[in-house]
């Protein structure tokens, strides 16, 4: 089975093609447009400035990409429906709507969350052998716009243990980079200096900590942080990276704790994280070390993965198709299809 996949929910243009055979996959095309250089100096990722960045470049991405050949033996059409920006969203999938219809293929609705999720399979090849070994598996997703805890019962199969009620924790992170000044995206600018600051240097409070819920709340975290500065005249560089290690200590914890809470009381068979902020080295190396503590395996996706990627879709894909979901259009219902911004993950239905 072969599936064209693209990506367009926020500031990434992206096409990637996946051939899967059982318990095999094998990515033969992946490429991605990032527009972060675009967006720097604006702060953010403004949503008009993106998506006609996509309208110019989804095409020529597609040809260089897919070659002379186009959608030779590709059997499904692949595309992320959201959640995302929905100027973005309406390019990626009004392009995958187009290819699907005209080569009488099959159009597959992908969330984009579950795409992260996938993410993981795409980078551990012992999930793709055998799924069934390590589900239900305790799914933390964590980006710029989500902070959840999923329980994943099996292929396709969400239950939404708990979710931020405010900031997401990427969010978060870019926040108190902006309080620093740190420029953006700044996320990773924060986790580096991070690693050359005392954690304990400030106390920073751990929200929602020990609530009896899975729920999470970083806003308090973000304003304890502008309160700190706003009560220092003069900071310096040292000031800074304390700080940031302060605040991703506290950030960390808060996720971990509750994630390994959950793991135990649901009785998980292993423990997952998805999302752009998967690729924090801080929370991997932490959740590993207590994930391995409780006895459990635990999965991340590679680095280059961990952002938005088309390979992550067709990867969701894949799966939706062995899993007979209803979000698998043909002929004219393609055109049915509309954004749906704000799609939860625990709410996968088209």
């Amino acid at each position: 089975m072969k599936i064209l996949a693209i990506e367009s929910s926020c500031d990434e243009t992206a096409i990637a093609i996946l051939e899967g055979n059982g318990n095999s996959l094998k990515l033969k095309k992946d490429a991605v447009y990032s527009q972060i250089d675009i967006h720097k100096k604006y702060g953010g990722v403004v949503p008009e400035v993106a998506a006609r960045k996509h309208v110019e470049t989804v095409i020529p991405l597609i040809d260089s990409t897919l070659g002379k050949n186009k959608l030779k033996g590709v059997d499904y059409v692949a595309v992320t429906s959201g959640p995302g920006l929905v100027t973005s969203l309406i390019l990626g999938m009004a392009t995958a709507k187009t290819l699907a219809f005209a080569n009488k293929l099959p159009l597959v609705a992908v969330n984009h969350m579950e795409g992260h999720v996938y993410s993981n399979w795409l980078s551990n090849k012992e999930l793709v052998k055998d799924s069934q070994k390590y589900f239900p598996a305790l799914i933390l997703v964590v980006s710029g716009g989500h902070t959840e805890l999923v329980l994943m019962k099996g292929h396709n199969q969400y239950q939404l243990l708990g979710q931020t009620l405010d900031d997401a924790v990427g969010e978060a992170y870019d926040k108190v980079a902006k309080l620093l000044e740190l420029g953006y995206p700044g996320g990773p600018i924060v986790s580096q200096l991070a690693e050359q600051g005392d954690e304990e240097a400030y106390d920073f409070p751990r929200p929602m900590m020990d609530k009896p819920n899975y729920d999470f709340s970083f806003s308090g975290l973000k304003t304890a942080v502008l309160y700190t500065l706003e009560k220092k005249k003069k900071i310096n560089k040292q000031d800074i990276n304390n700080i940031c290690a302060s605040f991703q200590t506290a950030a960390t914890e808060v996720l971990v704790k509750k994630t390994i809470k959950a793991a135990q009381e649901y009785n998980v068979k292993s423990i997952m994280v998805a999302g752009g902020v998967s690729a924090n080295k801080n929370l991997k190396v932490v959740l590993a070390k207590q994930t391995k503590e409780i006895g459990l395996p635990f999965f991340y996706p590679d680095l280059k993965y961990t952002g938005d990627n088309a390979a992550m879709i067709a990867t969701a894909a894949y799966y939706n198709i062995l899993s007979k979901q209803d979000n698998i259009l043909k002929g004219q219902d393609i055109f049915d299809l509309e954004p749906k911004s704000n799609w939860q993950l625990s709410k996968n239905k088209i």
